[in-house]
């Protein structure tokens, strides 16, 4: 139960946040902010921190450790097995022995989120306190939940999962500023998540990375002229979009190369936006006949002009060049790594194969993000492209008789 305290400071924050609803919200979309509005800002977010101290401690927290992993470890088939010997004869500690199962790291934006577009107060409160019951970390053991990354591979071996995305993340500089609704929301861009794992003293194992269509609105700030003309604005915003990415991923790798186990960091492509664009077309013609049905269809013109059907063509067109610069960078970083043995890293097309053209696979609600459905084969494709890269992390990619899986179903390649 709220204290009136807390109610009457929520109000006057919902109030404040009420002129946000009809542009920018959504995403989070930050223009450049004024010097002097910035101060005001910061106070304004520490103020919500504060109000929301709750969330921070009572909900759950974005990771998830095997309930059982005491008990798998403790055979003398398990490669843990040892770990555990240790901390039965008290050599090390139940935190110590965690720390040695093997660990996985998600970053990403709202495609990485139980996430989507709805009314300004929701749509904060999901973004702030909704994790996990996604397509990486849903931990729900009923069979018509998400089929999560996490839970395909406790299939193989206990593990350690946490995810830092965060909806309205961009690829952006380490030196950008993130404007009022991130810092509300605790997003953070590609180069703070980064920050936050190498505070960590248990570097990750394994880490996925899936961010980027927030980057994808090429229109802002353009002239209607510009926006006829846009190859130079492309090709501008696919370069930066690379040289800010590599920043932040050589931040990871610089600190995987002192790590006394392998690490493996997997790139994954962009969502395909042309299916997108093919589902939300359908969805269109279903919100025509009855508003009800996708009601915050218009929201997301309203955040990302680009959405609109005149500008559609040059995102998706922007969407590919991004890609082909993510494989290329990916390419020139590994053979920077030819001398470094316990690390690889490696782009995957997986999600970007994934077929969002179909209705069913986008949120009834926005018609932007993924459904419950979108976020199954989601998991689905991500862990398929993970199967041939177990063996490098040093897990079996055998099933025990209890946590058995068929992987001819995944398209494992």
């Amino acid at each position: 139960m709220l204290s009136p305290t807390r109610i009457i400071l929520l109000a006057g924050f919902f109030v404040f946040l009420s002129p946000f609803s009809a542009n920018g919200t959504e995403e989070f979309a930050n223009p450049p902010t004024p010097l002097l509005v910035k101060a005001g800002e910061q106070i304004t977010a520490n103020l919500v921190n504060l109000i929301f101290l709750f969330d921070r401690v009572a909900s759950d927290p974005p990771r998830a450790t095997t309930p059982d992993y005491l008990e798998r470890i403790s055979t003398p088939f398990s490669p843990l097995y040892n770990d555990y010997l240790e901390y039965r004869r008290g050599r090390i500690s139940r935190a110590e022995l965690v720390r040695r199962l093997p660990h996985v790291a998600m970053m990403g934006d709202s495609l990485t989120q139980h996430f989507y577009i709805s009314s300004p107060i929701s749509l904060f409160w999901r973004a702030r306190t909704e994790r996990r019951k996604n397509w990486f970390l849903d931990t729900d053991p009923n069979p018509a939940s998400i089929r999560s990354v996490y839970e395909r591979l406790a299939t193989f071996t206990p593990l350690v999962a946490t995810e830092y995305n965060g909806a309205g993340a961009l690829v952006a500089s380490s030196r950008a500023g993130e404007g009022i609704r991130r810092r509300i929301v605790r997003t953070r861009n590609l180069s703070g998540q980064a920050r936050q794992i190498l505070r960590k003293k248990r570097f990750p194992d394994l880490i996925m990375i899936w961010i980027g269509h927030n980057n994808l609105d090429w229109t802002e700030g353009l002239s209607l002229t510009e926006r006829e003309h846009p190859e130079k604005r492309l090709q501008e915003m696919a370069t930066q979009f690379r040289v800010n990415y590599t920043e932040s991923l050589q931040s990871l790798i610089d600190r995987a190369k002192s790590e006394n186990h392998n690490v493996m960091i997997v790139v994954f492509g962009l969502a395909n936006i042309d299916a997108f664009f093919k589902a939300r077309k359908k969805a269109e013609a279903v919100h025509a006949r009855n508003p009800a049905l996708y009601p915050y269809f218009e929201s997301g013109y309203r955040s990302f002009e680009s959405l609109k059907p005149p500008y559609q063509k040059n995102m998706v067109r922007l969407s590919l060049m991004m890609n082909a610069e993510m494989r290329a960078m990916v390419a020139n970083l590994n053979r920077e790594l030819k001398n470094y043995g316990n690390v690889r890293v490696q782009y995957s097309d997986a999600l970007t194969k994934v077929d969002f053209s179909r209705l069913k696979m986008i949120n009834p609600v926005d018609a932007w993000h993924p459904s419950v459905e979108g976020h199954k084969a989601l998991a689905a494709a991500a862990f398929s492209s993970l199967v041939p890269r177990l063996e490098f992390l040093g897990i079996r990619q055998k099933s025990t008789a209890k946590h058995r899986l068929d992987f001819s179903k995944y398209g494992a390649r």
